[in-house]
């Protein structure tokens, strides 16, 4: 895939992944999104199905667009709390392990896409 070409799944994979965090810790009222069920029952799942659409949709090394989209959350919490805190490193560690189920959906998109599945 050219590099100009992977901007417009990078860039969707970053602005989903913020507006998921952001309308998730605001519909649950929490300081980080994870820690309400608006998370977990709509905007992890979004999260997941989005990545598959991408892998899908741009078949070419299909993982790094869950892990943009799971990363940008991150930034999106960040952004939110105002801080970046001492365990940054850890809370990046555990975005990118929270978002194996959707490396695993968008793997599963370039799958389909690549046998033809859907397409004409």
């Amino acid at each position: 895939m050219k590099r100009r070409t992977a901007f417009v799944p990078l860039l969707v994979a970053i602005v989903v992944g913020m507006a998921l965090w952001f309308a998730a810790a605001a519909l649950g009222g929490k300081r980080e999104a994870w820690d309400g069920p608006a998370y977990w029952s709509g905007a992890y799942p979004v999260a997941i199905l989005v990545a598959g659409w991408l892998g899908y949709a741009f078949p070419d090394r299909p993982w790094r667009w869950a892990l943009a989209l799971f990363e940008a959350q991150f930034v999106a919490m960040v952004i939110r709390n105002g801080e970046l805190g001492n365990l940054w490193p850890m809370g990046i560690a555990i975005f990118a392990v929270v978002a194996l189920p959707a490396m695993g959906a968008a793997w599963g998109g370039a799958r389909l896409a690549r046998v033809g599945v859907g397409r004409r």
